[in-house]
């Protein structure tokens, strides 16, 4: 095998590879070898097949193996040899030519192609003992207590059914059945009967809630919506449907004393005990509002103190990722860039900005966890499997399978995983003040957090 550096550009290395004709030739005769004593073929005794007759049958699928298998080990090498990091998997340009195909499955040509490397940058890592954070703490309040506990009141009021006639409102239940097609196809899982549905809690899809306003008990209507473009159903991910609608009744929230009773009914002992659940919830969201702030510190100063060249296909994708997702954010909204105060020109070099910023700090902090041995346990890629299938009740079992089966989502649950445990490693090192807050102050965005459009999320 003969490897040509063709391109050193940057981080693309591209090369030339020549495989000769006879080592193809070789491994095809070894793999005839083997299946001689593996194939049954009628007229021949098991073993004594000819070596001729078998290339006749089965020469070109293996000497397509056999190809496969040489571009595979050749790529290794290079990798293996020039001590390479690859940012991407290599892409590989073999011949085109008819003619030059045949003659290289015939085994009377060299196998001669071309691979593109990108690679990933060197990375040299900064003092992470000077980064100085602040750790935001906001005590939780009485009148916070008492919103809360007034929010839960409000939601765990009885529905009662409306007059004759009345129209759907925000907040109200709307009972509803309903058939979904996409296309004009019923797709599974599409019909409900009897379904509640209350206008404003987000329980359906997108733009789904908020068509039944108005709607009347008896009235039919036509819905439209599209599911979300990381809906857990890929077939359904990011396309329209289309429900035919209609509602059964229409009923709107009754009267609600907050008492003990009241407390006994979401399953507290009493209005104290109550208050004291909420207060630790409260005092939980304020904790990861307060993490939230100082991570976002952090990959700053990550940010600041890192430059290096990024791989382009790696922020191209990246990019690509965030464009789709701003893109399908609008069309759900009903808006444009102009209401954003923006141009789409002006949008793509802002979210461009972010993917380089997402791909450098992802490339810092896996260099981070990769020199100081930071892993995901299998145990906790177990609980986040868990606690992701806790949120589609009744779904458990095809969330587990799906995470199981599917490599790249698994992956999906153990960044986050893995970014976590480096922010604690980097916060541990980093000078950390500890600063005491009103909850305003903890939950306000500052102006540099704020991306370019609102639908950025």
């Amino acid at each position: 095998m003969q490897v040509t550096e063709t391109l050193a550009d940057g981080l693309k290395r591209e090369y030339r590879v020549v495989v000769p004709a006879i080592d193809l030739n070789t491994q095809v005769n070894t793999r005839l070898d083997e299946l001689k004593a593996q194939v049954r073929i009628n007229g021949f005794r098991p073993g004594k097949v000819p070596v001729a007759y078998l290339k006749r049958m089965y020469g070109r699928s293996v000497m397509a193996e056999a190809i496969e298998g040489a571009v595979r080990d050749a790529n290794a090498k290079i990798v293996s040899d020039n001590g390479l990091r690859l940012a991407m998997e290599p892409q590989v340009k073999l011949p085109t030519e008819e003619d030059a195909i045949k003659a290289v499955v015939e085994g009377n040509a060299d196998l001669d192609y071309s691979v593109t490397m990108e690679v990933l940058p060197k990375i040299e890592l900064a003092n992470f003992k000077d980064i100085k954070l602040d750790r935001l703490n906001a005590d939780v309040t009485e009148p916070e207590i008492d919103e809360a506990v007034a929010h839960l009141a409000q939601q765990s009021r009885p529905f009662i059914a409306k007059g004759e006639d009345a129209e759907a409102k925000l907040g109200d239940q709307v009972t509803v059945s309903f058939v979904g097609s996409i296309g004009g196809v019923p797709f599974e899982g599409g019909t409900g009967e009897d379904i509640a549905v209350v206008i404003g809690s987000r329980s359906f899809i997108p733009g789904f809630e908020e068509q039944l306003a108005g709607i009347k008990a008896g009235e039919a209507r036509t819905v439209t919506a599209s599911f979300p473009t990381n809906y857990l159903k890929a077939d359904l991910a990011g396309k329209e449907a289309s429900f035919e609608v209609t509602a059964k009744s229409v009923e709107t929230r009754g009267e609600l004393a907050v008492d003990d009773a009241f407390a006994k009914q979401v399953g507290m002992d009493s209005l104290v005990k109550l208050r004291e659940a909420v207060k630790e919830r409260i005092a939980r969201e304020h904790a990861g509002a307060s993490r939230a702030k100082l991570k976002r510190q952090l990959l700053d100063a990550l940010d600041e103190r890192h430059k290096f060249d990024l791989p382009p296909t790696l922020v191209d994708q990246e990019f690509k990722n965030v464009w789709e997702t701003v893109e399908n954010d609008l069309k759900q909204q009903g808006r444009t860039f102009e209401d954003e105060g923006t141009t789409e020109e002006a949008a793509r070099v802002d979210y461009r900005k972010i993917a380089e910023r997402r791909v450098r700090l992802g490339l810092v902090i896996a260099e981070i966890g990769d020199r100081n041995q930071i892993k995901v346990a299998d145990e906790e890629l177990q609980r986040a499997i868990v606690e992701r299938a806790r949120q589609f009740p009744g779904q458990e079992q095809q969330v587990w399978e799906f995470y199981r089966k599917d490599a790249n989502a698994l992956a999906s649950l153990r960044a986050p995983l893995y970014e976590e445990k480096v922010v604690d490693f980097l916060s541990e090192l980093a000078q950390v003040t500890e600063r005491k807050v009103t909850r305003e102050e903890l939950y306000q965005d500052d102006e540099d957090e704020k991306p370019p459009a609102k639908a950025a999320g």
